[in-house]
């Protein structure tokens, strides 16, 4: 009951916000989070279905509508989002900073009809975004749903696949929102680029066994396979219905954590990575399923996740299930810059893109 009356409050507020107008801002349309025009790419938890909440990176909210602006309703001081407006360039949209829950996304357009894309930038589990609908001009109204492509997609990965700091200025600086943004990483890049929708499972510092300068045994409670199953990241409160969504292909990019920090167990790794394996395939028998190495690594700790990762697609190819394949980015080396905390930059996000993106055209005939 709370949740509702909350909700109840904010659409009072908003009504008593935009009357400050006048009378026409008094007929603005006002569209609910749970209209079924608009449609929702990622793992969303619907318990109140006019407020759905999100916590992985690359959550989009997609909508056709009629008129000459729009603006998006959202929970305040709940991240940062990318959106685009039909073909003009993508641009941040703030509900990080500041407290409104209402922000114009576009206005001065064309009288005529258009398309908004929003999708969340960051890693979302602390600040738990919630999105509550549009706002559109007086009489006007969203357009029929909007299609997908066809193609799908899904990322399992760590900090590299959420974008840390990829809009950092070097690697000096530390973990911050404002440098996050997944719309720039290769993940997002690839579907983009392959004209596929995708879903994301991706936390920074996760691993497959050991997260981030866990002990030498791992924190097995804690990693990938332990949250995977659940539609938000640290809330157990919902499992995730794997029917909603079928990807043609899985890419996996873990490892990087389990041995950046300190000795690891290589055993333990290869297992972790074999078990976790056997999980996704009962829930995706068709999909096709690619093991990467990330670029952070090099050395003997690139070797040993190689290795491991060589070991579990052998087993399984000589096991019968010939559809899962390897994939090595290629480490980086400086030369392209450093996003925040020594993660990939931009450009090397862009590079990675680059070399993932022939290898899913040719692996999955996506020409």
């Amino acid at each position: 009951m709370k949740k509702y009356s909350l909700l109840l409050c904010l659409w009072l507020l908003i009504a008593v916000s935009c009357s400050a107008g006048g009378q026409q801002s008094l007929e603005e349309t006002r569209i609910k989070a749970s209209d079924s025009r608009i449609v929702y790419v990622g793992r969303v938890n619907w318990q109140h279905e006019d407020a759905p909440l999100f916590t992985y990176p690359g959550v989009q909210v997609i909508a056709g509508f009629e008129g000459t602006s729009v603006k998006m309703v959202a929970k305040p001081q709940s991240g940062f989002y990318m959106a685009q407006v039909d073909d003009a360039e993508p641009f941040m949209v703030d509900f990080y900073t500041k407290t409104d829950s209402i922000l114009t996304l576009a206005e001065g357009l064309a009288d005529s009809r258009h398309v908004v894309r929003l999708t969340y930038a960051i890693e979302g589990y602390e600040l738990r975004p919630e999105f509550y609908g549009f706002i559109l001009d007086p009489g006007k109204d969203l357009t029929d749903r909007p299609s997908l492509p066809e193609r799908k997609i899904e990322f399992i990965g760590n900090s590299i696949t959420c974008g840390y700091g990829v809009e950092a200025s070097d690697e000096n600086a530390h973990f911050s929102y404002e440098t996050e943004n997944h719309y720039h990483s290769f993940a997002a890049l690839t579907a983009r680029a392959l004209d596929a929708q995708y879903h994301v499972v991706a936390r920074s510092g996760i691993g497959i066994f050991r997260n981030y300068n866990g002990p030498y045994d791992g924190t097995p409670e804690k990693a990938m396979p332990a949250v995977y199953d659940y539609t938000n990241f640290a809330d157990t409160t919902e499992l995730w219905d794997f029917a909603r969504y079928t990807p043609d292909v899985v890419c996996v990019n873990l490892g990087t954590n389990d041995v950046s920090v300190g000795r690891f167990d290589k055993v333990k790794l290869r297992e972790a990575y074999a078990s976790f394996l056997n999980h996704v395939r009962s829930n995706y028998p068709d999909a096709k399923v690619v093991m990467l190495s990330g670029c952070m690594l090099s050395g003997e700790r690139l070797k040993a996740v190689q290795d491991a990762l060589d070991a579990v697609v052998s087993q399984a190819n000589r096991k019968g299930d010939r559809k899962v394949y390897r994939f090595d980015f290629t480490p980086q080396d400086g030369s392209l810059g450093y996003g925040a905390d020594w993660h990939p930059s931009l450009r090397q996000q862009e590079k990675m893109a680059g070399e993932l993106i022939p290898y899913l055209q040719e692996l999955m005939n996506w020409r």
